[in-house]
């Protein structure tokens, strides 16, 4: 049995039965004959589809959004923006895939030499609680653009969202195993990605999770994305606009209750501006609402479940212990943890090194430009950076020496449809969204015609 937990005050929501082997098998083989069929409709029917969904979104935002904060505990107003954005890729990708997918010509001494980017069959999407139907919509929009169909396996603690999510698609007049939701724990994952009916599997998560799904995949020749944490960098420098770079790192450290792979976990400040930016900082976290997320006002609700703040908690103790200094917060009381500033943070700390997945912020300062990139590029995770600066000349020439997957300048790191998104080193590696992203599970299938003379 899976019963979700309302992180908030701690009552039961609903138990759901597991799916046993039987009913694995029957989904999987519904998923496969859907896609048999899919594959064979045109773009414009499939646009006309992926649109009618994202009105869908637009119209029961609230209602998704409500879910999403009894599940996971996501303030609603966030929530509604969450159900938008998704909305917004549905427009993106109605619009733009059939010129993603259109067939390219080379030329060659071949008579005649093209590409085309063909569908590859029933993928796999292991997804997280954090943000429950983005980073879904942002696997399962492009993939039925580009003919795919997909089985979800949706974080147990988020399991209303996966069954709205998978009735969302079904409303819009998708056949039905285009996306088709598994009530499973993760212990059954491994013999689904070994199914040969399943051709790829796409995973948002952690670094374990990561390696044990692109492990097993890897034994069955089967293409992996992944998509994991992430412990980018605020990088204020000596130029900055202080006022609007302090808007933009709160936002970065502390929508969502911080628990984002691409939130700004660490804030490097130059020491020119070190005392004055942090003073303007702190104010502005200090005016951060906690409260119910069912609650409009509410900016910081509570983290999706008490364990996940005890971690956060232990974290924190663990870097005092080293050195840091509690500047601001620091306290929790079941999955609320307040928001939280150290600062003396130094590069063999916890809350430098490991990603603090929850609305604390670890803050160190830097004399250069090189000490800043140093810090920066010492971290494992490689998601992306932020910098901030008057002089964005100079910044585009520093975006080079970062070896992230995404720099911003003067810009929290997001994530954008029309922009691919992905990470280096043990943020994962493969690319969503854009075209990149649309193009990551097809077959680039060569095709050449010659004539005989």
């Amino acid at each position: 049995m899976i019963t979700t937990i309302n992180p908030y005050n701690g009552s039961e929501l609903k138990t759901y039965q597991e799916d046993t082997e039987s009913q694995i098998e029957d989904k999987l083989k519904m998923a496969d004959a859907a896609f048999k069929e899919w594959r064979k409709t045109d773009m414009d029917f499939r646009a006309k589809l992926i649109k009618r969904v994202g009105e869908l979104l637009r119209q029961n935002a609230q209602n998704y959004a409500r879910q999403m904060a009894m599940e996971m505990g996501k303030p609603i107003s966030q929530g509604k923006a969450e159900a938008e954005k998704c909305a917004w890729l549905c427009d993106y990708y109605a619009d733009h895939a059939p010129g993603f997918l259109k067939p390219e010509k080379f030329e060659t001494d071949y008579h005649k030499s093209y590409v085309t980017y063909e569908p590859i069959g029933v993928v796999l999407a292991v997804m997280p609680w954090n943000y429950p139907f983005w980073q879904v919509m942002r696997f399962i929009v492009p993939a039925l653009m580009a003919g795919n169909v997909g089985v979800l396996k949706h974080s147990s603690s988020v399991m209303g969202c996966a069954l709205m999510l998978e009735e969302l698609f079904r409303e819009a007049g998708f056949p039905d195993g285009c996306l088709k939701n598994l009530t499973v724990s993760s212990d059954p994952i491994e013999s689904v990605i070994k199914n040969p009916i399943v051709k790829a599997v796409t995973l948002t998560g952690s670094k374990p999770a990561g390696s044990a799904v692109a492990s097993t995949a890897g034994s069955e020749i089967k293409k992996t994305v992944l998509e994991l944490g992430g412990s980018n960098a605020l990088v204020v420098f000596e130029d900055v606009d202080i006022d609007n770079a302090v808007e933009t790192c709160v936002d970065a450290r502390y929508q969502n209750t911080g628990q984002s792979c691409i939130a700004g976990k660490r804030l490097l400040l130059h020491k020119e501006i070190a005392t004055v930016f942090l003073q303007k900082l702190t104010n502005k976290v200090k005016e951060l609402k906690s409260g119910d997320p069912l609650k409009e006002d509410t900016y910081i609700g509570v983290m999706a479940r008490p364990d996940l703040a005890e971690e956060l908690e232990e974290t924190m103790h663990k870097s005092i212990n080293m050195g840091a200094h509690l500047h601001l917060g620091g306290k929790r009381d079941g999955a609320y943890f307040e928001p939280t500033i150290l600062t003396h943070v130094t590069r063999d700390m916890p809350a430098f090194k490991e990603e603090t997945f929850g609305p604390l912020l670890a803050v160190t300062t830097f004399e250069s430009d090189q000490e800043a990139i140093d810090i920066v590029n010492e971290s494992e995770f490689g998601l992306g950076v932020s910098l901030f600066s008057e002089d964005t000349d100079r910044m585009e020439r520093l975006s080079v020496h970062f070896d992230d997957g995404a720099v911003f300048i003067n810009e929290k790191v997001s994530s954008h449809p029309n922009l691919p998104f992905g990470g280096t080193g043990i943020s994962g590696y493969g690319r969503e969204l854009s075209r990149f992203g649309i193009r990551e599970f097809v077959n680039i299938k060569t095709v050449v015609v010659n004539l005989y003379e």
